[in-house]
Order: structure tokens, then C-alpha cells, then sequence
């Protein structure tokens, strides 16, 4: 797989099965590397997919109650345009946008007796309204608390995000259901329609305390009920019986693992006792939430490296519906018992699937299948090694064809509390064609094993265990497999894989190429500067604080630069928010006076998430940087 093979990989996702049960919606988006965008559609299976809606960015399908609309998300021609709600027959036809938010539309969510759609909405908020775009741009900021920007958002302050009642017919205007002055997000309908929750934010106008709040506002009349104060929650539904469930933590405190807890008093925790995430960084829209049976409900959840289906009955217990070696991305559930599922493996960027109700699975779509075919791809070999005591690390190897010797790439992911695992990685497919074998793990701090195993990393495990286990995983993989040359092992990672990047590379001089991005190098100019600056020391250095300025400089790979000797990389993004470009600029000063062979890649217009959504042509470059950076320090693969 080359890097401008991108365009080739098309992403299915978000199936929504029609009430007729037969007929099932979902997403597909492909890559326009002549344009430079993504493009996206809603298709319709049914007995075989077409497309079904035809505007340049179609999302987040969602069939009225009778079956006679679908409601989706679309976004205009221009890249600056905003998302707004769509509507248009279920027969096909011509679709109507039916919104004029200011700053776009969210994801639907269709009132039960079918008359309403319920629509996170964003608008120029305070000062900021009625302004051109030439004002907002000149005007001075002027910030009063934290939470003011979000990376891949930008600006917070000046708009507002609430929740809003649509008439599918266009004929009224859209009218807002709470009153918080703050944000709101993911709102639920209660099943007879009579009231909405969402989580929003109280009595903290400058965001001095971590959490939010769990609100119940009655449609008719707008009476509000704070359900939860100052929690972890992030997400809100109802069961068919009416009782309202939260997805997350009690506390706000992070990381922790994602439970689904229903609003007694107290909460009760449904998920936890499995010690398992409710839900994962890779699952869209359709598996956020339960989906809700006569007797339990549908989740997903995340366990070494897979994601799958699981079934809960009424008194807890767990059964695996959809499971495998695959992570399964999107999921709906038809009145029969039907599923209609997205999943992705390590050889396949994703496909459509049902499940009958006699158990028979089947594939429906195959838009991956010349990407699939071609040979190019590679399944890895799945492998654990022991690195302390009782401590045993997940990890994988990817191998190129032919006897090697093969130079080595370790990647490191980002978080920490996220996960490699068996889902289709572009990257790994890109550095195995290019001829390098890749070796990937899940140290202590990753999601996929239960709360200890997350939390591993806060305190003095900071920068030790993970070190430890990643460590013992790159010796694994060498003993394993002659193929792999031990004098030629580069190792790469970004955000938080690039912090410890560079952290290992000053305490381990095997390591003959580096490529760092998007790190956390510095803690102290970090906790001043980051999107998340409030929290994210607090949590993992605890007890350091923004003035514990000995824990933040100890734990900074910052301190230790002057120890690397390993040629780098730096690559970064120009607007990131998460870990600012201040970051990799003090990182490549100190390296440069050093006298390392450094050099940094700068790239505008783009934010964190560069290697994963950043501009197409953008990833091809970065792609391109990084193989040119490792071919010259660790050589060219025998072929």
C-alpha cells in the first residue's frame, strides 16, 4: 500500500435499519486526493447498495418513526460551509434542508410520534452575534476561564451549542427545549416524548471545575431537572420504559472506564463489573448508545484489542453477540432481531454485515474489495510477553513478504488510554509495503484491559511501566523472528506515543531513527497552553500540580533531551490545540543545539488529528516525510 493508495480505502459506517426491517441506510466516505477532500454519502441497501443522497457531505442518517423520511446531516459545497439538517422521502426524491444554524447542525434524533427532530444547533453566541466575518476576525478576545478551545473546533467562547426542536415540514422555525446558558450535547428523547435530557454545565462560568451536568427539561412548559451534578457523564439515553441512563463516571475525574449507569439514587453501575469500556474512540454514532431490548439491551464493548457486541440481560449477565478478531464500528437492530453491523479488521478498512435471527452472518457490501485483493495487505501475528511480574502486554507484528533481514519500526499510540487492536491502520499497511516490519502493543495506560491496567501509568508509573512493557515487547518480537534486524529498529509514536518517544530514546540508544509528533514534551508550558490544560498533569502526575514545577520537569522529556542521540523527527501540526506547536519547537531547539540531526516538519491549516482526518494530501506528505526520514537512518528493505 502506498501513501496516495488513501483514495483507494472507502469507510462504511452508521447503518440505520428502515422500520420496514429490510431496508438499512448508512455512510460512505471516500477520498478526493485531486480536490482534497473527503466525500460522503448516504447509501441504502437493499438486496443491494446504491447510493441514496447525492449532496457533496451526507451524515448521520435517521428514519422517522412511520418510515416515510429520512433525516440526515448535510454539509455545502464550500469547505467553510456548515452542516445543516436535511430531510427527504424514504421512496428517494429531491432532499430539503430544513435548518439555517449559523454554525451547523449535529447529529437528529426523531421525537416518537414522529413530528419533531431533535437537533444539537450552533450559533454565534454573546458579543459575537451579528457580527461579518471581517469584525470577528479583528475583534480582541477577551477570555474570563479554561474551556474556551477544542482542538479540531477552535474557538468556544464565542458560540453556543443547544439542543433544538426541528418541524420535519419546515413550517416553524426551530425552537430551543433548555435554558442553559452553557453548551449542551447529545440529547435524548424519554420514550412518550414528553421530555429531552442532555448534559450540559452549572454554576461554573469559568470552567474552574472539572464535569457536567445531567439535565431532564420537560418539552411542554421547559420546567428543567438537574438528574447529575459535577459528573463524568458525557452522554444520556432512555430505556423503553422510561428510565434515564448515563454513559461514563460519576466523578469527573479521567481516565476512567466508560460505564452505562442508570440514574437511581444513588447511580447504579450496569457495565462496571465487567471492567471493560461501554464504548471506544472507533465506534460512530449507531454504537454510542444502548440498543435497547425487551428484556436488556445491545452494547459495545472493547477488550484487548477488539470491540465487539455484547448482549446484557436484566441481571447483568453478558453475552457475546458480535466477536472476532475485528472491531465492529456501527450496529442497528431491526423489530425481527435482525442486526445490521459495520466492522473493520486489519485487512479490511470496513464493510457492511447483517446478522439474521437465526444466527447466519453475511456480508452486503464490498467496497474494499480491490484494496483487499490486491495482495498488498498484511494480517499481523499476535504475540504477549510477560514484562514484570504478572504484567502481560498484548502486542503485534506485521511482517513484509520475503527472508529479510528486515529493519524494525516500534509505534507507540497515542492517549496513553487508547488501543492498537484489530482494526484496519492505513499506517501499518503503508510502513509493511514500504518494507519495514512493524511491531505494535498495548503497555499499561492503553484502554482494552480494565481500570488498573489504565491507570498503571498516573504517578511514578509515568514514563517507567510503559517504558518497561514496551521494551520487553520490541525483545519479544526480535527473539521471535530472525527476519527482524536488531541494528536497524526505529521507533515512532504520536501525542502521547510521541512523548514517550522521545523519552525512550533518551534512555535507550538502540533505537537508530525517531520520529516524534504531535508530543507532549514539555508539562509546565503544556499545563499553560493545552486545550486540556486543566486537567490532564493533575491526573497522570498526581500529586504535581501547575506549581509543582520539580514533578512537571522530571516527568517532561524536555529534561532528558540532552541525552538523545537518535536522528529525529519532528513533525507537527501549526494549529494543534491539544499539544501546540511550542511543544515540538523547544523539542527541535534542543536537539538542533545539541548537534542531533533533527529537523521538524511544519503543517498548516491542520490541528491534532492530522494523520487521521487531517486534508488528504496532507497525510500523503506526512507519510512521505516519515518513510524518506527512516530510509535514510535504518536503509531500504531487501525486496
Amino acid at each position: 500500500m502506498e501513501p496516495s493508495d488513501l483514495a483507494r480505502i472507502t469507510s462504511v459506517s452508521d447503518p440505520q435499519i428502515h422500520p420496514d426491517g429490510r431496508r438499512v441506510a448508512f455512510v460512505v466516505t471516500t477520498i478526493d486526493l485531486e480536490k482534497d477532500r473527503y466525500r460522503s454519502a448516504i447509501w441504502l441497501w437493499d438486496d443491494e447498495a446504491r447510493q441514496f443522497t447525492f449532496g457533496s457531505n451526507d451524515s448521520s442518517p435517521r428514519w422517522s418513526p412511520d418510515g416515510g423520511t429520512l433525516a440526515f446531516v448535510r454539509k455545502g459545497k464550500e469547505r467553510k460551509d456548515p452542516t445543516q439538517l436535511a430531510v427527504m422521502p424514504s421512496d428517494g426524491g429531491e432532499a430539503r434542508v430544513i435548518t439555517d444554524f449559523e454554525l451547523g447542525a449535529g447529529p437528529p434524533a426523531w421525537s416518537p410520534d414522529g413530528n419533531s427532530i431533535l437537533v444539537p444547533g450552533t450559533q454565534w453566541y454573546g458579543e459575537w452575534a451579528g457580527l461579518d466575518e471581517d469584525e470577528r476576525s479583528r475583534r480582541p478576545r477577551k477570555v474570563t476561564g479554561f474551556d474556551v478551545r477544542l482542538d479540531d473546533e477552535g474557538w468556544l467562547h464565542d458560540r453556543r451549542t443547544y439542543a433544538y426542536l426541528v418541524d420535519p415540514r419546515g413550517d416553524t422555525p426551530p425552537r430551543r427545549v433548555g435554558s442553559s446558558d452553557e453548551h449542551e450535547s447529545g440529547p435524548a428523547w424519554s420514550p412518550d416524548g414528553t421530555k429531552v435530557a442532555m448534559v450540559t454545565s452549572r454554576d461554573n462560568p469559568r470552567s474552574l471545575e472539572n464535569g457536567s451536568e445531567v439535565v431532564e427539561v420537560e418539552v411542554d412548559g421547559g420546567a428543567e431537572t438537574v438528574r447529575a451534578r459535577r459528573s463524568g457523564y458525557f452522554s444520556v439515553d432512555y430505556d423503553p420504559s422510561g428510565n434515564l441512563y448515563v454513559i461514563g463516571d460519576p466523578t469527573p475525574d479521567y481516565p476512567y472506564l466508560c460505564s452505562l449507569w442508570r440514574l437511581d439514587e444513588p447511580p447504579t453501575d450496569i457495565t462496571g463489573h465487567l471492567d471493560r469500556s461501554f464504548n471506544d474512540l472507533l465506534t460512530s454514532g449507531a454504537l454510542e448508545k444502548p440498543i435497547w431490548l425487551e428484556d436488556g439491551f445491545l452494547a459495545g464493548l472493547t477488550d484487548r484489542g477488539r470491540a465487539s457486541v455484547v448482549a446484557f440481560g436484566p441481571d447483568g449477565e453478558a453475552r457475546t453477540v458480535l466477536g472476532g478478531d475485528r472491531y465492529i464500528t456501527g450496529l442497528s437492530r431491526a423489530a425481527s432481531g435482525r442486526l445490521a453491523f459495520t466492522a473493520t479488521d486489519p485487512t479490511c478498512p470496513g464493510e457492511l454485515y447483517e446478522l439474521t435471527p437465526d444466527g447466519e452472518e453475511r456480508r452486503l457490501t464490498d467496497f474494499n474489495r480491490e484494496i483487499r485483493s490486491s495482495g498488498g495487505l498484511v494480517g499481523p501475528d499476535t504475540f504477549a510477553v510477560e514484562s514484570a511480574p504478572g504484567v502481560e502486554v498484548d502486542a503485534w507484528l506485521y511482517m513484509p513478504e520475503g527472508d529479510g533481514p528486515f529493519p524494525v519500526l516500534l509505534n507507540i499510540h497515542g492517549g496513553p488510554a487508547s488501543e492498537y487492536g484489530f482494526y484496519f491502520f492505513d499506517e501499518f499497511q503503508v510502513y509493511v509495503s514500504a518494507g519495514y516490519a512493524v511491531v505494535a502493543s498495548n503497555p499499561r495506560g492503553s484502554e482494552g484491559r480494565g481500570h488498573e491496567w489504565l491507570r498503571a501509568v498516573t504517578g511514578d508509573g509515568w514514563g517507567r511501566v510503559d517504558v518497561e512493557d514496551i521494551t520487553a515487547v520490541v525483545d519479544e518480537a526480535l527473539r521471535r523472528d530472525t527476519r527482524l534486524d536488531p541494528a536497524r529498529v526505529g521507533i515512532m509514536g504520536g501525542s502521547y506515543g510521541g512523548f514517550l518517544t522521545a523519552w525512550t530514546i533518551a534512555r535507550d540508544r538502540r533505537y537508530r531513527s525517531a520520529v516524534v509528533e504531535r508530543a507532549l514534551i514539555d508539562w509546565e508550558s503544556f499545563g499553560g497552553t493545552s486545550d486540556i490544560n486543566r486537567d490532564f498533569a493533575g491526573l497522570y502526575l498526581d500529586p504535581a500540580t501547575a506549581a509543582d514545577h520539580e514533578a512537571l520537569w522530571s516527568a517532561s522529556p524536555l529534561a532528558s533531551a540532552g541525552r538523545i542521540t537518535t536522528p529525529t523527527l519532528i513533525i507537527h501540526s501549526e494549529n494543534d490545540l491539544r499539544c501546540p506547536i511550542g511543544q515540538a519547537e523547544q523539542l527541535f531547539t534542543a536537539l538542533l543545539r545539541k548537534g542531533v540531526d533533527v529537523e521538524m516538519v511544519r503543517f498548516p491549516d491542520e490541528g491534532h488529528e492530522l494523520s487521521r482526518s487531517g486534508a488528504p494530501r496532507h497525510r500523503v506528505e506526512r507519510f512521505e516525510h516519515i518513510l524518506a526520514w527512516h530510509r535514510r537512518y535504518l536503509g531500504p528493505s531487501p525486496r
